[in-house]
C-alpha cells in the first residue's frame, strides 16, 4: 500500500444509456454542453440532444456526412449547426424560426451569437475558408460580412461577450464586435505541425480572458482597455498575455477550474514490443499556471474506447460551466468527469484505510455527504484498530463513536470480552448517561478481580456503586479475601464497597486497621462519631494531630473528659491532646492543668514555662515542687517571682546559671532596690558581673553607688567603656530632660494663652439662667431696675447679695460650687453690674 500516493481530484464514469446506442452504429464528431442539455453531433450527419444522463431526447438528421460543429445561445433555445458537406444551419429548438445555406467548401466552425435569443442580436458567424458574419436585417433577410480571409481555413472560432476569437493556419485573433476593430493576433509557435491534424483549442474562461492551447504550448490572454492618451490609431482594447507554458503532450482541449486550468493531453508513446511510436491512453491533467510554467496538480491517464486508433483532432474537451463538469468525447467514447465532493473524498480515505481523516471529514461534512454515515464509518474504525491489536484506542474511540447508543456499546463490550480485551474498554465505558446494564459492568469488575487487584480497585473508586449490584460484588471480594486475608488492596476496596453500601462501621474498622488516610474523612462525612469512642488511641497513633483537631472540633460528640479517660495509659498522647486545647482555650481543660505540670515536664519541656505563664489555674506550689525535683532553674525562677521570693529567685539565677543579663533584666523587671542592692552585692568580687552591670544598671540606679563599692586594685575587663558608656547614659539623660522642659514649658505657655483667651470672652447671660444661691432667675422680671450679677468663669452666676462676704484678705472671689470641690483655672469672678 502506497501511504504517499495522492488523492484524485477528479472522478469518471462514461456517459451511457442513449450514448451508448448511439456510438455502437456510429461515432462521435463534436459535442456542446449547455446547463440543461447536451447536444451531439455524429460521423453520420445526425444531431442528438441528450439529458445529462445520456437519454436520447431529441434527433435531428442534417447531412449524410460529418457534423463538424454545433453551437448554442446561453439560453440553450437555438442552435447552429455545420457540416463537412458545406451546410450550414441556424435554428430554434422550440420555434420555427430556421436559416439554411450551403457552400461549396466543408464549414469547419459555426458559433451563434451568446444572446441569439434577442431579436437585436440575431448573428452567427461560419468559417470555412473565409470568417464569415451573418446578421439578419430588413425583412428577415440575413446579410452575410467578411470578417477575415486569405490566411488559411478557420478551424475554431469561440464568441464570448462582444469579443469573438478564431484560429486559422497562421494565428489567433480576436474581433470587438462593438468597434468591429480586430485587437490581436497570437501567431501559433509550432508551425511545423499541421493545423488540420493538431488543432487550436480556445477556451475563454471569463469575459475578457482567453485560453489558448495549440500544440503543446499554452497561453492565457487577457483583453484590457487601452488609455485615452495611447489610443491614436490604435483599438481602443489589447490583448496581453499573462501566462504562457509548454506542456510534456499534444493539446486536444482546455477548460478552466478556478483558478487553475483542466488539459486534454494526447499522448504518443512507444511500444515495449514493436519499438514503434503508437497512440497511448489521453490525461486530463490539472495544472495550477505560472507566469513561464506550470504546476501539475493532478494527472489521470484515461481509459477510452479505441485510444490506439485515435489521433489528436479526434479528442474534445468540453465542459459546464456552473457545475465543472467536464466532458471528454473521442469517436467511440463519451467519459465525463466531475470534481470529487466529500463523499467520494472519504471512499478514498476508506479505500486507503484512513479512518480516522474519514471520520473528521464526515463530521465536518455531515450535512453535505449523501453516501456515508458517521456511525458506520466510527464503526469500520474501531473494527479496523481491533484487527491491528490496537485495543486502547480501539476502546478510546467508542466513547465519541458509540455516544449514547447502549446497544451498540453492549455489543462492542461482548466483543472486547470474546478477544480476551475488556480490561482495554474498562476505563471508557459510560458513567452517566447512558447506563448500562449492571451485568456489562460486573463482567468487567469480576475480569479485573481475577487477575489485577489494584485495577480492580481503582475501578470501584472511580465508578458509582450505583452502576452495578454492591452485594455480588462485595461477596466476590470476600471470597478472595479469604484466600489472602492480609491483602490491602482488597481490604481498601472492601472498606470503599461497604461505604457505598452504607455500612460505615465496617468500613471505619478496616480504615482503621489498614490506618488509611480517609479515615478521618469517612467519620466526619458520615457522623461516626459514636463509633470511634473506644478507638481514640487507635487514631491517635495513627494521625495524632488529625485526631486531635477532629476531637477538638467535635467536643459536643466527645466530650474532653472521655477523651482524656480514653488516653490515660497512653500519657503522651494525652498530653498532644491536652497542650492543643490549652492553646485553643486556657481555661477549657483547667481541672487538668495540674496534671498537665508533669506532662510538660516528661514529654515537652519547652512548652512547660509558657504554659505557666499563660495558666491561672495550676497550683504554683505543685509546679514549684515538681520544678524543683527536675531542677528546671528557669521554671523554678518564674514560679518563684510568681510566688512573690524574687530574692530567692535572683539568688537562684546568680548561682545556678551564672547569668548576669539575666539577673539585671530579672531586676529590671522587678524595679525593687532591695534587689538591686542584692545584685550589687553578689556582684562586687565577680569582675565580669561588674561590667555587666555597668553597662546596664545606668538608668536604674546611680552607677556612683557601684563604683564607690569596688575595691581598689580590682582588675575591671572593659572599665573603660563601661565608663564611658555611663557618661554617655548620662549625657542622653539630661538632654532628654532639657528636651522634655522645653517641650514642657512652651505646651504649658500654649495652654496659658488659650485659658486667658478663653477667660476674655463674654459669657451670655439671659432669662434662662438662675442664681446658683437662691435658685431665682438670675436677671429681674423688671429690667427698668437696678441689679448687680456675679458670674464666674465655670459659668455659675449668683446675685450679688446671695454671696456669702469673703473672710479672706485678697479681694479675689471665688466660685462657692467649684471651691467646695478644688480651687482651679476659671472659679475666679466676672463681675456685670447695671
Amino acid at each position: 500500500e502506497d501511504e504517499s500516493e495522492e488523492e484524485p481530484k477528479l472522478k469518471y464514469e462514461r456517459l451511457s444509456n442513449g450514448v451508448t446506442e448511439i456510438l455502437q452504429k456510429d461515432a462521435a464528431s463534436c459535442m456542446t454542453v449547455h446547463e440543461k442539455f447536451l447536444a451531439l453531433g455524429t460521423h453520420y450527419g445526425k444531431v442528438y440532444l441528450l439529458d445529462v444522463q445520456g437519454n436520447i431526447t431529441q434527433k435531428f438528421d442534417v447531412s449524410p456526412v460529418k457534423i463538424n460543429q454545433i453551437s448554442l445561445d446561453e439560453s440553450g433555445e437555438h442552435m447552429g449547426v455545420c457540416s463537412e458537406d458545406g451546410k450550414v444551419q441556424v435554428f430554434g429548438l422550440y420555434s420555427a424560426e430556421e436559416f439554411h445555406e450551403t457552400f461549396d467548401c466543408p464549414i469547419k466552425i459555426v458559433a451563434v451569437h451568446p444572446h441569439f435569443v434577442r431579436s437585436h442580436f440575431k448573428q452567427f458567424v461560419t468559417g470555412g475558408k473565409k470568417l464569415l458574419l451573418y446578421e439578419r436585417g430588413w425583412m428577415n433577410r440575413w446579410k452575410p460580412s467578411v470578417l477575415h480571409e486569405g490566411e488559411g481555413n478557420i478551424r475554431n472560432v469561440k464568441w464570448r461577450g462582444h469579443l469573438i476569437a478564431w484560429a486559422n493556419n497562421m494565428g489567433v485573433k480576436i474581433l470587438d464586435m462593438i468597434s468591429k476593430q480586430r485587437i490581436t493576433n497570437v501567431p501559433r509557435d509550432d508551425i511545423s505541425l499541421r493545423p488540420d491534424m493538431y488543432p487550436c483549442s480556445l477556451c475563454w474562461k471569463d469575459n475578457l480572458t482567453l485560453i489558448i492551447g495549440w500544440g503543446n504550448s499554452v497561453k492565457i490572454c487577457s483583453v484590457k482597455e487601452r488609455h485615452a492618451s495611447e489610443m491614436r490609431d490604435l483599438p481602443n482594447r489589447y490583448v496581453e498575455i499573462v501566462f504562457q507554458f509548454d506542456t510534456e503532450f499534444y493539446i486536444s482541449g482546455l477548460a478552466p477550474l478556478c483558478d487553475q486550468l483542466v488539459i486534454l493531453s494526447y499522448v504518443k508513446e512507444i511500444s515495449e514490443k514493436t519499438e514503434v511510436e503508437c497512440c497511448a491512453r489521453p490525461r486530463l491533467d490539472i495544472v495550477q499556471p505560472l507566469p513561464e510554467s506550470c504546476e501539475e496538480i493532478s494527472s489521470d491517464a484515461l481509459t477510452v474506447r479505441g485510444f490506439q486508433e485515435n489521433e489528436c483532432r479526434d479528442y474534445h474537451l468540453e465542459y459546464s460551466e456552473g457545475e465543472s463538469l467536464f466532458y471528454i468525447i473521442s469517436p467511440r467514447d463519451v467519459v465525463v468527469a466531475k470534481e470529487r465532493d466529500q463523499d467520494d473524498h472519504i471512499d478514498w480515505l476508506l479505500e486507503k484505510k484512513k479512518y480516522e481523516e474519514a471520520l473528521m471529514a464526515a463530521e465536518i461534512s455531515q450535512k453535505t455527504i449523501k453516501k456515508h454515515k458517521i456511525l458506520d464509518i466510527g464503526l469500520a474504525y474501531i473494527n479496523h484498530l481491533v484487527e491491528k491489536g490496537e485495543y486502547d484506542l480501539a476502546a478510546r474511540k467508542c466513547q465519541k463513536i458509540l455516544g449514547k447508543n447502549t446497544e451498540l456499546w453492549e455489543f462492542e463490550v461482548y466483543k472486547f470480552k470474546e478477544i480476551g480485551q475488556l480490561k482495554a474498554i474498562s476505563r471508557y465505558l459510560p458513567r452517566r448517561d447512558p447506563v448500562l446494564k449492571p451485568l456489562i459492568y460486573e463482567m468487567v469488575l469480576h475480569e479485573f478481580l481475577e487477575s489485577d487487584y489494584e485495577g480492580f480497585a481503582t475501578l470501584i473508586k472511580e465508578w458509582p456503586g450505583d452502576l452495578y449490584n454492591n452485594t455480588i460484588i462485595v461477596q466476590a471480594v470476600v471470597d478472595h479475601l479469604k484466600k489472602d486475608p492480609q491483602n490491602r488492596t482488597l481490604l481498601r476496596t472492601l472498606a470503599e464497597l461497604y461505604t457505598y453500601d452504607q455500612r460505615y462501621g465496617r468500613a471505619l474498622e478496616i480504615y482503621l486497621t489498614l490506618r488509611h488516610k480517609d479515615v478521618f474523612q469517612l467519620i466526619h462525612k458520615h457522623n461516626l462519631f459514636s463509633s470511634i469512642r473506644d478507638k481514640i488511641v487507635l487514631l491517635m497513633d495513627f494521625d495524632s494531630e488529625k485526631a486531635v483537631d477532629m476531637l477538638l472540633d467535635n467536643e459536643d460528640k466527645i466530650s474532653i473528659d472521655r477523651v482524656v479517660e480514653e488516653l490515660e495509659n497512653r500519657p503522651e498522647l494525652q498530653h498532644v491532646y491536652l497542650h492543643k486545647l490549652f492553646k485553643r482555650d486556657h481555661h477549657k481543660g483547667q481541672r487538668y492543668h495540674e496534671k498537665q505540670i508533669s506532662l510538660y515536664a516528661e514529654y515537652d519541656r519547652p512548652n512547660l514555662l509558657p504554659f505557666l505563664r499563660d495558666s491561672t489555674h495550676c497550683p504554683l506550689e505543685k509546679a514549684l515542687e515538681i520544678c524543683q525535683q527536675r531542677n528546671f532553674v528557669e521554671e523554678t525562677v518564674y514560679l518563684l517571682s510568681r510566688m512573690g521570693n524574687s530574692r530567692s529567685a535572683l539568688k537562684m539565677i546568680m548561682e545556678e546559671l551564672h547569668d548576669v543579663d539575666k539577673a539585671i533584666e530579672f531586676a529590671k523587671e522587678q524595679d525593687d532596690g532591695e534587689l538591686w542592692e542584692d545584685l550589687i552585692l553578689y556582684s562586687i568580687d565577680k569582675p565580669p558581673f561588674i561590667t555587666g552591670l555597668l553597662n546596664n544598671i545606668g538608668t536604674h540606679v546611680d552607677p556612683i553607688l557601684l563604683i564607690h563599692r569596688i575595691k581598689e586594685g580590682m582588675e575591671i575587663p572593659n572599665l573603660r567603656d563601661s565608663l564611658v558608656k555611663i557618661l554617655q547614659d548620662y549625657n542622653l539623660q539630661i538632654l532628654l530632660r532639657e528636651g522634655c522642659k522645653k517641650i514642657l514649658v512652651a505646651d504649658s505657655l500654649s495652654l496659658l494663652k488659650k485659658m486667658h483667651r478663653t477667660q476674655m470672652k463674654g459669657v451670655l447671660v439671659d432669662e434662662e439662667n438662675i442664681c446658683e444661691s437662691c435658685l431665682s432667675p438670675i436677671l429681674p422680671s423688671d429690667a427698668s431696675k437696678s441689679f448687680s450679677v456675679v458670674v464666674f468663669h465655670c459659668r455659675h452666676m449668683f446675685h450679688r447679695e446671695c454671696l456669702p462676704v469673703s473672710n479672706t484678705v485678697s479681694s479675689v472671689q471665688f466660685c462657692n460650687i467649684c471651691s467646695a470641690k478644688h480651687r482651679g483655672p476659671g472659679s475666679t469672678v466676672l463681675e456685670m453690674k447695671k
